[in-house]
Parts: structure tokens; sequence; C-alpha cells
């Protein structure tokens, strides 16, 4: 998703180079825009000199998107073709960017860029929230949304449009800890593009425990779900997984599962048409308790 960058005292001199086409996905942050620092989280209140034991920890690695960032930065870009930009400083937190791009392999065009940083700051270099976008004369847009929540907790929000249709969305929360850093990532769901009656989610809290499930239709041969159950009675958690496939010109319907438990079965189905016959075939092995059974039915009508 790119690097984001905090601000510092804009600079509107335009320049002219050679220029290679953009990284698709990243978002172009024009200069004059300093770096924050991905230094650790910032000591408690009161505590002037660090601890001994302070001093032997380890320090944060800083964010999990920029631990490639260093290297990548050592390395030239390609250019080709001839790209102008312009920046302009309006204010201490706000910047626009003008680029036009000349090319003879890729496209030709401008791009529009504004960079807003605001007034929380959480260290010498670091202000907050930080929001990125362009946008080129196709209406394809890029954008990131990034924000400490805590001084330990932050979230960022980067959108990808294709003239005027949402083609990447991806959500992060990042947790940084004394010497370590943890990141959970959330990319692409299905709610912004339009494809949320492919879907089911359903989750029941009670006393008794929780039930969650998740059905998905990948296409109209292919069904796959997703079953966790919690039993605050029995002392015990189950997560099983399971699938189906339709196969219309065979007669076909093959069901699969799979479990923590170590337990693995699959039914097949076959129409004996024209004849008002279904024949059925069923098997199961737990792995665990070294069982196997297995049946055959037969269905009139």
């Amino acid at each position: 998703m790119g690097s984001v960058l905090a601000a510092a005292s804009p600079s509107p001199a335009p320049a002219v180079a050679g220029s290679g086409q953009g990284v698709p996905g990243l978002v172009s942050v024009p200069p004059g825009f300093t770096m924050p620092s991905v230094s650790s989280v910032p000591p408690a209140a009161g505590s002037d000199q660090p601890t001994a034991d302070a001093q032997a920890s380890l320090p944060n690695p800083g964010s999990y998107d920029e631990c490639h960032r260093k290297c990548k930065e050592v390395f030239p870009l390609q250019m080709e073709g001839v790209r102008l930009v312009v920046n302009k400083g309006l204010s201490n937190h706000f910047q626009v960017s003008h680029t036009v791009t000349l090319s003879t392999l890729g496209d030709s065009g401008y791009r529009f860029g504004a960079t807003y940083v605001g007034s929380k700051q959480t260290g010498p270099a670091e202000s907050f929230p930080v929001m990125v976008g362009d946008m080129d004369n196709t209406g394809s847009l890029n954008a990131q949304v990034i924000h400490h929540l805590t001084t330990a907790v932050r979230s960022k929000i980067a959108i990808q449009t294709q003239q005027h249709k949402f083609v990447n969305w991806q959500c992060d929360m990042e947790y940084r800890g004394e010497d370590f850093t943890s990141a959970v990532t959330l990319g692409n769901p299905d709610v912004l593009v339009g494809s949320g009656e492919n879907y089911v989610a359903t989750l029941t809290l009670g006393g008794a425990g929780v039930h969650a499930t998740y059905y998905h239709k990948a296409n109209d041969q292919l069904q796959v779900g997703v079953e966790f159950e919690a039993s605050t009675r029995m002392q015990d958690t189950t997560t099983s997984f399971g699938y189906q496939l339709d196969l219309p010109k065979a007669n076909l319907l093959f069901k699969g599962t799979v479990d923590s438990n170590w337990v693995v079965g699959a039914t097949l189905e076959k129409k004996l048409l024209p004849l008002p016959l279904t024949l059925a075939l069923g098997a199961f092995l737990n792995h665990r308790k070294n069982k196997f059974q297995c049946g055959f039915g037969v269905t009139i009508g």
C-alpha cells in the first residue's frame, strides 16, 4: 500500500525529470513532506531516564508495512518518458500536486494529488490523521487514510478505483508493543463491489456458547461453508469446513467436509435419469479415534 508521509515545510518549486510508470495500487506522495519516524511507543509520562531493563530490551521494529521500505529505497526506479511535477503547499497541513506524464510505451495523462496531515502529535515527526490521494484524468482514484487511535494502535484504509468503479480496498489494524508489531489486514470484502448476495454470515451468542457460520457461493457449481461452535457447557470448540460441487450435466452432486477433530467425510449423489431414482454413497473417517463408517442409500421419486 506504500508509505505515508507526514507534514513538513512545503516546497512549491516545480521539477522536471524522466519518469517510468507508477506502481499500480500505490499512492504517490508529493515531495516536501518528510517521512514519519517509526520509533517505538513513546515512554510513559514521568519517566525521564530509561531503566536498565528498558535499555536491554529490543526496540519496536516499526510499522509492519514499512519493514521492507529501507531496502526498497536503495534500488533505482525504471524511468521512461518525461514527467512534470508541480507541488504547492497551501498550509502547514495541506499540500497539492500536479503531475503530467508523457510516455511512448505507457499511457500519458494528468494526475492531481492532495495530502492532508492533522494536528494530533504522536511523536517528534508524527502527526495524524493523514489523508493521501490522487486522481488521474480517467477518474481512477488511489487514496489512503491513516490514523493513530491510541499510542499503540494504528489503523489504515486504502481504496483504489478504476474509472469510477471500486477495484480494491484494504483495511489494516496494527498494534505496536514494546518490542514487537502485530497487524491484521482485511482486503477486498464483497460488500463494496456489489457481490453481497453471494454469501451469508451468521453469528449467535448465548449462555450456551457461540455459534458462527459463513456460506459463500463461488459459482453455479461450487459452494463453500465454514462453521465454528464453542460450547460453554461441554467446554469444547469445533471448526468445520465444507464444500459442495454440483455437476448438472453428469447429474452428480458431491459434498465434502473436514473439521478440527480430524474427521473427514464425503457423500456422492447420482440421479439415474430418466428413472426416478437417486443413489447416494457416504463415507466418514475419524483419524483421532481411528473409526471409519460408510453407507449406501436409494431414493425413489
